[in-house]
């Protein structure tokens, strides 16, 4: 079958389009923009791209058009095809009805962790030899790529709330009808699809819906908003971690959760024991929701916490960029104020009273609308400093939002934020970690800034 994916470099869409070149289908692309890294695994992958949708791309005449939810009414190729009449279909749908049918899947939902507790779940499973499918909304340290078919009949996949298309308007999870269901957290996020929590709410009571009678719930323990969500209804099994009473209860931690010890629900299983190089509490939690959805399909607590202690992480997940004489800086994705609190906790129980920068980029549409700017300075509560950068697309203040605290500052600029950096590092006195946190490409700020710091650790 030929197969032709508009959005095709999206981070989902992209990974979709190497499994289904993987399963032999021949796979065409279009997207507005076809840039490095994903251009570069597709055409590695035989995958042809096209930049932009131009109508004339009906003369490809595949069997199918797959599209991605960047696309919309108006544009003029989507326009061509529904003019023609022609075949389409969503991405979720189509991995569904072509990847994941007859398969064990293995889905990891939630606001926050997705990415993290996915790429954990899978790594455990291929150490335990069991060779699984995935598909991950990242770049796996363990792993060569972001998705693959697998040798076996567990997939394991990062199922996000987001919406499917433009003709459909559900879930991209709901497509999945996991065995196995990971929900690591709930909150209000994607202010631009979702009213308020409730519609997400509505969205996880449908996922909930899918999942078979002998299948497994994986939820945290005494969080309201998900216990909302069963409480509308559910037929299968369920597990919980975290807190007291929880199935799955960590036993014991080090503050900044670089070593602990868990405990499932079975009294005759030992305890499991993990020391890796990741930090934070939200990490621990990922943990062990990623043990608990392995041991649903046979791998025991010790064998994963084995797995896990060899877990090399994800990248944009707090890692390390680069080492300048005492200034570490490190990449990371937090873009939602819990997301941004739990990860700079977890570095401060990790470095202690080092200092420690923050440099942020508000960019997603939930940010930008300002829905959480009320949190913005607790979550930044950790931080020595903070350095924020003000789109030009939004209409309210950062300035305004963070006047309770005096350890932030916001530009306009993402020269200005540089070149502030760059001169307030001799004023520290002890090591310095510098966290750049965004869920896009913040102008290239973090290489231009390590640049600049090399630059004048030489001279």
């Amino acid at each position: 079958m030929h197969i032709h994916i508009l959005g095709i470099c999206g981070t989902f869409m992209g990974s979709l389009a190497q499994l289904a070149r993987a399963a032999g289908h021949r796979v065409t692309g279009a997207d507005v923009s076809v840039y490095p890294p994903m251009s570069t695994q597709l055409q590695l992958a035989g995958i042809e791209l096209i930049e932009g949708f131009s109508r004339d791309q009906l003369k490809l005449s595949p069997d199918l058009f797959v599209i991605g939810n960047v696309v919309s009414r108006g544009n003029p190729l989507m326009e061509a095809i529904l003019d023609a009449g022609c075949p389409y279909i969503s991405g979720p749908q189509w991995l569904s009805d072509n990847i994941l049918q007859g398969r064990w899947t293995l889905a990891v939902s939630g606001t926050h962790g997705k990415t993290t507790t996915a790429t954990m779940l899978a790594w455990i499973l291929e150490y335990a030899g069991m060779s699984p499918g995935y598909l991950i909304g990242g770049v796996p340290g363990n792993f060569p790529c972001s998705a693959r078919l697998g040798e076996s009949d567990f997939f394991v996949i990062e199922a996000d709330e987001y919406d499917t298309a433009f003709f459909d308007k559900r879930s991209k999870f709901v497509h999945y009808r996991p065995n196995t269901l990971v929900v690591n957290n709930l909150e209000f996020d994607h202010a631009d699809i979702f009213a308020d929590l409730a519609a997400i709410q509505t969205q996880f009571h449908h996922l909930v819906r899918t999942v078979p009678g002998n299948g497994l719930i994986i939820y945290p323990r005494n969080l309201p908003a998900v216990e909302q969500v069963l409480d509308k209804g559910c037929w299968s099994e369920r597990q919980t971690f975290g807190g007291d009473g929880a199935d799955w209860q960590v036993l014991s931690a080090s503050a900044d959760g670089a070593c602990f010890e868990l405990k499932g629900p079975d009294p005759n299983q030992a305890s499991g024991r993990i020391q890796w190089r990741l930090t934070g509490r939200h990490n621990v939690q990922n943990a062990v929701a990623a043990v608990a959805a392995a041991r649903h399909v046979g791998v025991l607590p010790e064998l994963a916490c084995e797995a896990l202690c060899a877990f090399k992480g994800v990248k944009r997940r707090m890692e390390l960029l680069a080492e300048i004489g005492a200034i570490r800086v490190y990449d990371d994705f937090a873009h939602h104020p819990t997301a941004i609190q739990s990860t700079l906790e977890g570095l401060r129980a990790n470095v202690g009273s080092e200092n420690i920068l923050a440099i942020i980029e508000p960019r997603s549409n939930t940010m930008k609308q300002g829905v959480h700017r009320h949190l913005l300075a607790e979550a930044v509560a950790c931080a020595d400093h903070c350095l924020w950068f003000q789109p030009s697309a939004m209409d309210w203040s950062l300035q305004e939002a963070l006047k309770a605290t005096h350890t932030s500052k916001v530009f306009s600029a993402t020269d200005d934020i540089i070149c502030s950096v760059a001169a307030a590092v001799t004023d520290y006195t002890k090591p310095l970690h510098i966290v750049v946190m965004s869920n896009g490409g913040f102008a290239g700020v973090h290489q231009e800034l390590i640049s600049v710091l090399r630059e004048r650790h030489i001279n």
